[in-house]
């Protein structure tokens, strides 16, 4: 099978490669919650997850810098009113795009090569990747349409996310695109032979819109992919049908298909025998 523009997102195709919203479907992320079961069943294209307006304002951006917003638009009737004007959810998303352009380096990073294509081997399995920018020998930028960019109280310092155990962590570690940075910088070093530094163009949703570059350390990365690498041999092992997923009973899709088997005592907490 050839990796195309046309087939990237096909069942076919993530049958045969992982990809890195794969990988957190079943593993998740530190603010990411995985379920093999879900995985599997969205694999299988048996569970649709629900698509969220922030993740059509996100993806309203990302046609626009792609050259497809057009397109898109003709394939989203739902972004317009009955008198054909924009929602206003999508009208910010309007104004996200006019505050981009109005930054050149910001534009500059995201002036590379469009959604370019790269497959490799890693762990034990393909993997396909899809940049929203390649520069050719200088950078991966991937563009990200976020709630809020930065902390409200500190200039110039990413918003932070609190997580039990850990403390405080930046949205990029929180939300994963560590590991996106780690996987696509390994899988285009296959392709090129040139290890680049991976950067987000980050933009916010708020009223007035946060605006960022941030560049992800290559120790991060590393770490990262010492992650992917710890959880890969289960992943591989679910995709070939040799092990059961498990359920997280906490998603949409354990709760959708949840069958109740026991009876739970309030005045314990436990989960009563199996009937």
């Amino acid at each position: 099978m050839k990796l195309t523009e046309n087939n990237y997102y096909s069942q076919e195709a993530d049958k045969v490669w992982m990809s890195v919203s794969q990988y957190k479907l079943f593993a998740g992320a530190i603010g990411l919650h995985g379920c093999e079961a879900r995985a599997m069943a969205q694999l299988k294209r048996e569970w649709e997850p629900e698509t969220t307006k922030s993740m059509l304002v996100g993806s309203y951006v990302d046609a626009w810098f792609e050259g497809t917003l057009d397109a898109f638009k003709a394939s989203h009737p739902e972004i317009f009113k009955k008198d054909g004007d924009l929602y206003a959810d999508y009208k910010q998303a309007d104004r996200i795009i006019e505050r981009a352009k109005r930054d050149k380096m910001f534009m500059g990073f995201m002036s590379g090569e469009k959604q370019k294509i790269f497959e490799g081997e890693l762990f034990g399995c393909k993997w396909k990747i899809k940049m929203d920018s390649y520069i050719s020998g200088e950078a991966i930028v991937d563009l990200k349409v976020v709630e809020q960019v930065f902390d409200e109280n500190k200039a110039n310092e990413p918003r932070l996310m609190w997580v039990k155990d850990l403390g405080y962590i930046d949205w990029m570690r929180y939300w994963g695109y560590d590991l996106q940075g780690a996987i696509y910088q390994e899988i285009t070093y296959q392709a090129t032979g040139e290890r680049l530094p991976f950067f987000i163009a980050a933009i916010d949703r708020q009223k007035e819109p946060g605006i960022g570059i941030f560049h992800i350390d290559e120790q991060v990365l590393r770490e990262a992919r010492r992650r992917i690498e710890f959880n890969m041999p289960r992943i591989i092992a679910l995709k070939k049908g040799l092990e059961e997923p498990d359920r997280c009973e906490l998603c949409d899709y354990c709760k959708h298909t949840k069958v109740l088997s026991s009876v739970i005592h309030i005045h314990s907490g436990y989960e009563g025998k199996k009937s």
